[in-house]
């Protein structure tokens, strides 16, 4: 079985005291379709810095790393072919940058890009894993307030 390996990143900032996760909807998805920026890591890539330029080009923001939340595992059959993926997710802190402009190269992978309330984000997102560590976010950030998170 092929292995691949993914980073992607829960961007995360406080507008009017709550806690909001930046969401994409994937280009040829649904509408209502929510899930996190994610991809593929470049030749050499940490998967923490594909996490932070995957963030960058699929939302149009940009953050710092806050650490790792863990990993999601899943298998899928392409072209008659089962993969077995691994994609690890970064806490990402928002630093600048505007949601939605994301740059012309990627407007192919992303139709839209909102911020959506971190603690509705369990429901919200589409992808089970992807649910799991916008939780795992939630208990970071509860951890740490009152710190500079």
């Amino acid at each position: 079985m092929r292995r691949e390996f993914s980073a992607g990143g829960v961007l995360v900032r406080r507008l009017r005291g709550r806690w909001m996760v930046a969401a994409i909807r994937p280009g040829g998805r649904p509408e209502g379709l929510w899930a996190l920026p994610k991809g593929g890591l470049d030749e050499g890539e940490s998967s923490e810095a594909a996490a932070l330029r995957e963030v960058t080009e699929e939302t149009g923001a940009r953050g710092r790393s806050l650490g790792k939340l863990g990993d999601v595992r899943y298998a899928y059959t392409w072209d008659g072919e089962r993969i077995f993926k691994i994609v690890s997710f970064y806490l990402v802190r928002y630093e600048s940058g505007r949601l939605g402009d994301v740059p012309e190269e990627f407007r192919h992978e992303v139709a839209a890009a909102r911020w959506l309330p971190l603690d509705e984000a369990p429901q919200l997102l589409a992808y089970g894993g992807e649910r799991e560590m916008a939780k795992k976010a939630i208990a970071v950030l509860a951890a740490g307030e009152g710190n500079d998170v």
